[in-house]
Formats: structure tokens, sequence, C-alpha cells
């Protein structure tokens, strides 16, 4: 069978194509053949050896995959053989809080992840696909939508009335929208891109941020927000717009940590803001296998589907890749196998 590995974690171009013997299920887990991936900021950090310790050029990457059941091992009676399903980020993390026991078992990292024809996971891991989604949709929710959701939802305990802020337009950040507009919350969003703004307003974000021509953003979200800020901040951009975010929240205001997109931090962080506004800053680290079905369930009570920017067949892994780097994308990015 056909899968990629990470090579020698330089750059895109070190992804590689190899071939492999096709898996067998041990006892209690499923072998899945895939339909369709989807990438993450992470997979590009991977290829690039800028996430966790590397080393490993046999790693496969991707945390994102949805396929088909074709076997499974001894004592599994969780899923059967044809079942559409997706793997969840963490093969081990199915509920409660998260812990270092959880650590080896995030796909694409510190496990082999799911660009290749067919893998072995745990059974347990694995969450049903909606009757309503495509085998590509499906394969958009496990990271992404689940880290989310994660940070509005469960860290970031979104009460009614409250306030979203999503900072970008990648796939986090349109899950957020859609996941505050499904219970009710109102989603501010920036980008560089009057384009992209127009785009996230009419899937549902009320107000839209150029943080690029906007003289000072943070202040412009508590002008959109009456001057109350937003009550949850999913922080893709790290340090380096962390002090913004500080500045844009409303008191009592939960910040969830889930990437570092827009670098260090050009100045000292005036952590002042933080103390006096009594913010809660907190890491966010994808999630269960129990918010994955959280996530499912709820898209498909709200009629709500992943948005996907562009497929890419299997054989162009490598350009997806170039067109997640070239930072146009709106949504997911998709290699699907069909």
């Amino acid at each position: 069978m056909k899968a990629y590995e990470v090579g020698a974690q330089q750059g895109i171009n070190s992804l590689r194509c190899v071939d492999r013997n096709i898996p067998t299920a041990a006892p209690g887990q499923a072998v899945v053949k895939f339909h369709a991936n989807s990438l993450n900021y992470r997979d590009f950090m991977v290829l690039n050896g800028w996430y966790g310790p590397g080393g490993n050029e046999h790693l496969i990457p991707l945390s994102d995959g949805a396929g088909e059941v074709v076997s499974l091992g001894e004592g599994v009676d969780s899923v059967s053989v044809g079942d559409r399903v997706c793997v969840s980020f963490f093969s081990a993390w199915m509920d409660g809080p998260f812990g270092p026991q959880y650590f080896g078992s995030d796909l694409g990292g510190g496990a082999d992840g799911t660009l290749t024809e067919l893998g072995a996971f745990p059974a347990e891991a694995l969450v049903k696909l909606p009757d309503s989604f495509s085998y590509a949709e499906g394969a958009c929710l496990p990271c992404a939508g689940v880290t989310a959701w994660n940070a509005i939802v469960e860290a970031g305990a979104a009460q009614d009335g409250d306030t979203v802020l999503l900072l970008g337009t990648g796939g986090v950040s349109i899950f957020g929208v859609q996941i505050a507009k499904a219970r009710g919350l109102t989603a501010v969003i920036t980008s560089s891109s009057d384009d992209k703004l127009e785009k996230a307003k009419a899937l549902g974000a009320d107000h839209g941020i150029n943080y690029k021509t906007s003289e000072n953003w943070a202040k412009a979200v508590l002008e959109a927000t009456g001057g109350a800020g937003a009550n949850i901040v999913i922080e893709t951009g790290g340090p380096g717009s962390l002090q913004g975010s500080f500045e844009a929240s409303a008191f009592n205001g939960r910040i969830g940590m889930v990437g570092g997109l827009a670098g260090d931090a050009e100045s000292p962080l005036n952590t002042g803001t933080m103390v006096g506004k009594n913010l809660n800053v907190r890491g966010i680290t994808v999630g269960s296998k129990k918010m994955l079905q959280d996530l499912a369930d709820t898209m498909v009570a709200h009629n709500l589907k992943p948005i996907i920017d562009k497929e890419f067949s299997f054989s162009q892994a490598t350009d997806a890749f170039k067109h997640m780097e070239s930072q146009a994308h709106l949504g997911k990015i998709v290699i699907s196998h069909d």
C-alpha cells in the first residue's frame, strides 16, 4: 500500500510517498481504509521540524482522516466492518481532563498519522461519521473542529450572551464561527483580507476586523462589542498577538491558546492587563473523543458542515501543503483518496 512519511523534516519537500506493508488489526484495533484527510498547521510544523522532538523520518503525518473500517482485531465490538469513521486526534484520550498519559497517542506527531491508504488504530478512538457527512467533511473534524469546540464550550465555558473572538480565518477559527453561532453567541473574526472577512460574515460572523488596515485591532474589537470586549478568545497567533487579545478581552474573559502563527511578541507582555481584567489564559491541547462526538452531534443538529477551501488528490499531498503555506485558504484543506 502507499503511505507518506515525513522524511528529514526539513520542509515540505521532505514529504515522501513510500510502499508499506498492509497493516493487520491487533486485539482492540480496527484497520481503516482512508478516503480523505485534512491538513492542520501543526502538520506543516511537523514537516519543518518545528513540532515536538522530531527525528522519526518514517512517521506517517496528519492527524485528520476519515474512512471505512475494513477489518477488526479480537475483542472489538464498538465498530463494525463497513462503518464510516474518523479517528480521534489523541487515540488514547476518551474523556475527562487531559493528562501526561495521553502524550504519544497524538496522531501524526507522537504516533503514526492518517496520510496512508490503510492504518490500524485503537477501535475505541473511532467515531462514526454522521450519515449526512462525506468522507471529506468527516476528515475535517478531529483536530481543528475539536480544538475550537474545546476553546469555546469546554475550557471556554460559553454562556448565553457571550462574544467569541476568532483570530484569522484558518480551520480552527472558521469552526469557531460555526460553533459560536450554533450556540447563539456573537462571533467577531479578524483577517488581513477583506475578501476573507466577507466570506466569514456570510458564514455567520457578526463582525469582521482587518488587522492590517485597522490602526488598533484590539480597540476595534472593543468598539464592535460596545466596549465590553470578548468573553472568549481563540488565540491562534500566540505571543505575537497575545497582548492584543488581553486588550480585546472582556473582564473575566477566557483566552484559549491554540497556536503561534503571529510569532514572538515584539515587546514584553503587559501582564497587568491580564491581572486587572481577571483573565484566564489556558492552553488548548485539541480534545478528547467525547468532545469529537459532541462536536459531530452539534453540527448535525444545526445542519452545519465543515468549510472546505480546496481539495487535492492523494498524489498531490505536497501541493496541499504548499497551499497551506501560502495562507490563501479559508477553512480546511482536504486530501481525497478517491
